[in-house]
């Protein structure tokens, strides 16, 4: 007879055992949990514990719906913006959010993150062109960056408050030229480069010159310098030489004519390709028919007569 109640008896524990796990449910630190009854929230669980509710959730009892209680992200890439200059450049942000008021999630967007980031990314977009379109591209670059991200952010804390969530932070990525600008940025810079090239190099070659004058002048000076001073010298070498002839001539004037006569022997007859046509009697070797060295005097001419 016992044996014909085990069935029933383990049919009836596993009802208890199903209906007891049915209506607890844990939430971990990451979540937070919104409970639904026949589609009313009954209530949320924002913090970490073992909780219970109403069993036979597939009757529309109790369900619970987890959302995620840590910092979320989304990005947005891509966005082409046009600044106050006029040009269009490519910009890739992201948000980072929480949800801090589940229930108004759960209300507003049935507890979905894509519909709620896809409604943020539409405010995002629109905030972005605003925020460039109020400034030049170099702002985005400067110092200037962290207020217009706060601009942003204020943009999307209306949007974000009606959701259920709050914006932790707003950033940008990148910031890039579009295709077409960046080809016209890439000339003007070429330009740029090849006027201060030749503007480098038409200096280079005016201190060139500059300095070649100068080189060119200081030679000149130089040389003209070299040969004053060598005409000095040279005059100085000239008097002192006739100051030791005129000593020499002073002392021993015969002796004086018989070296410059030697002297001049050797310059007129010294090469053997000279050839000299005179007269014996010569007053030019009167020293060649002496034996002791001393002058003879030319012999006198007879005079003749008609």
């Amino acid at each position: 007879m016992m044996n014909n109640r085990l069935p029933y008896i383990l049919i009836a524990l596993a009802l208890v055992l199903m209906t007891a796990y049915s209506s607890v449910f844990i939430v971990n630190q990451r979540q937070q949990a919104i409970v639904v009854r026949f589609g009313e929230i009954r209530d949320v669980k924002s913090e970490p514990g073992l909780y219970f509710k109403l069993p036979f959730g597939f009757m529309d009892a109790d369900r619970v719906q987890y959302v995620e209680r840590q910092a979320l992200r989304f990005d947005l890439d891509n966005i082409r913006v046009q600044v106050s200059g006029g040009k269009f450049y490519e910009v890739d942000a992201f948000v980072v959010y929480k949800i801090y008021d589940a229930q108004r999630f759960r209300e507003t967007v049935s507890g979905d993150r894509e519909s709620a980031e896809s409604r943020l990314r539409t405010r995002l977009d629109a905030s972005l062109r605003r925020v460039y379109g109020l400034r030049g591209f170099e702002s985005a670059l400067s110092e200037e960056r962290a207020s217009m991200m706060r601009e942003v952010r204020a943009d999307l804390k209306t949007d974000a408050e009606s959701l259920g969530l709050n914006i932790e932070d707003v950033r940008i990525r990148r910031t890039d030229l579009t295709q077409e600008v960046s080809q016209q940025t890439f000339e003007r810079m070429k330009a740029e480069r090849l006027a201060e090239a030749e503007l480098i190099r038409a200096r280079g070659i005016e201190k060139g010159q500059t300095r070649r004058a100068v080189a060119d002048r200081q030679v000149v000076e130089f040389v003209a310098e070299a040969q004053r001073d060598s005409e000095i010298l040279r005059g100085q070498g000239e008097a002192e030489r006739t100051a030791v002839f005129a000593d020499a001539f002073s002392r021993d004037p015969q002796f004086f004519e018989f070296y410059r006569s030697m002297a001049a022997y050797g310059t007129a007859i010294g090469s053997p390709d000279t050839t000299l046509v005179l007269s014996p009697d010569s007053e030019f070797f009167r020293y060649f028919n002496s034996s002791d060295g001393a002058a003879v005097p030319p012999a006198t001419q007879p005079a003749t007569g008609n």
